[in-house]
């Protein structure tokens, strides 16, 4: 594959008002993929574009419409509505394309873009790579004419129509009354739609993080800051909690004691439970390197496997669309159920944990760990540049990593695609082990790094 020169594994994303993050690079986006996915016939072709609650939005938005309506394209615009239901969006308004601008669980310094295909699926490597192509040429190039130019309308009943199909996901015979639900947005993307979803089918909703200022978002709230719900946990004497990340496609819960459940743990529920149905199809899960040696044994007891892929919920996608899998994700929270939706969804998730949970005569913390995880340490060592996993000293100190475990234990070490960051991850039978070894490959990354 091609060296790429703006996508990274999860769309575009960077500083906003850096590059890659400015208003330039979003207008060739919106020119480049503009003309990319327009056909050659004569019918209006559009595109349509949510976004969460960046202050930055403000700025990459318009680019990207400019970019847009300068090639032609009519664009729908969304506002604030979390990832996948943009995805949604571009498949229910028969859209050539579908545009979500947001960071995810980065702090608002940041910013991103995701596009998404007709089909409502993230855009293959090739596509992304034909889009950078394009995206080098003369501004000047490719314009449509002035008649020709794209018209711009915004959707105003978008979070509406999420809503309701969000809704339609949980189970026909249950509702939500009786139960008392902590959901934290995060200050992003869903803080409109994942409370009045909830209250719609009959909970008592506590909020946490739905007051954004364009630059709160995943501030000491959300999944990466679980610490906020879990206090109104525990103050409302709540029966669950659910936290989203700023785009809300990724989440974590807690029981009712406080307890965090990952994303490890709630598939584990979800496929125990939709194998007891009949629902899961694949024979198992698809789940990324990272995913807990524990869950895979837990599979394996009850005849189902775990398939691996690299990180990214978009590996874990085309993974499942290959060979038939209806559950994947990621540790970190980004579950997808390919039956509901094309990519991670966090709120649509947390109404399959909710219906287990409403179904049995169990409190969460009963369900909250389905297996026992192996003792697993991740560390991020932050560089400014350079490639520290080239260096010799890092290679040798890998290797003998690798043979100290022997074959109890697996060792993940890789360059984050999205942050300036090396991620190491050990885990294995031997909790010991695993702490040196994360600490001695950490310390060779740092003094190459440096």
């Amino acid at each position: 594959m091609s060296k790429r020169a703006y996508f990274g594994t999860d769309g575009i994303r960077g500083e906003a008002n850096r590059h890659p993050m400015t208003a330039e690079v979003a207008l060739r986006v919106g020119m480049a993929a503009g003309k990319l996915f327009m056909s050659k016939d004569e019918r209006r072709h559009l595109v349509v574009i949510g976004k969460d609650t960046r202050l930055s939005g403000y700025m990459i938005e318009p680019a990207l419409v400019a970019g847009f309506t300068s090639v032609g394209m009519d664009v729908r615009l969304f506002g604030p509505l979390p990832t996948p239901g943009v995805a949604m969006m571009t498949r229910s308004l028969r859209a050539d394309l579908g545009v979500m601008i947001s960071a995810s669980h980065n702090a608002y310094t940041d910013n991103g873009i995701k596009l998404f295909g007709p089909d409502g699926y993230k855009l293959s490597d090739e596509q992304e790579l034909a889009i950078e192509a394009r995206m080098d040429e003369g501004l000047q190039q490719n314009l449509c004419a002035a008649d020709a130019l794209g018209r711009v309308q915004r959707i105003d009943d978008s979070q509406a129509r999420y809503i309701e199909i969000a809704k339609a996901t949980f189970p026909r015979r249950l509702n939500l009354s009786g139960m008392r639900i902590v959901i934290d947005c995060a200050n992003g993307a869903a803080y409109k739609v994942a409370p009045a979803a909830l209250y719609e089918l009959g909970a008592e909703v506590i909020t946490v993080g739905v007051a954004p200022n364009g630059t709160n978002i995943n501030e000491e709230c959300g999944s990466t800051h679980p610490a906020a719900m879990q206090k109104a946990v525990k103050e409302y004497r709540a029966d669950i909690g659910i936290a989203l990340d700023g785009d809300a496609d990724r989440l974590v819960i807690c029981d009712e004691k406080g307890q965090i459940v990952d994303g490890d743990q709630i598939m584990a529920l979800i496929a125990a439970e939709w194998a007891r149905r009949e629902r899961l199809r694949g024979g198992g899960v698809v789940a990324t390197v990272y995913s807990n040696l524990g869950l895979e044994r837990f599979l394996a007891e009850r005849q189902l496997k775990l398939e691996r892929t690299a990180v990214g919920d978009r590996a874990v996608m085309m993974r499942m669309r290959e060979a038939g899998y209806n559950v994947g994700g990621e540790q970190s929270g980004h579950i997808i159920l390919s039956d509901f939706s094309t990519t991670g969804d966090g709120l649509l998730c947390a109404l399959q944990v909710l219906a287990v949970l409403k179904e049995g005569d169990k409190p969460m913390s009963a369900l909250a760990r389905q297996f026992e995880p192996v003792p697993q340490l991740l560390e991020n060592v932050r560089f400014a540049g350079g490639k520290p996993l080239e260096s010799d000293q890092v290679k040798a100190v890998l290797a003998a990593a690798e043979q100290r475990l022997n074959g109890t234990g697996r060792l993940v070490v890789r360059a984050s695609g999205t942050e300036p960051l090396i991620r190491i991850m050990a885990e294995g039978d031997d909790e010991k082990l695993v702490d040196q070894l994360v600490k001695e490959i950490a310390g060779a990354v740092k003094k190459a790094a440096a």
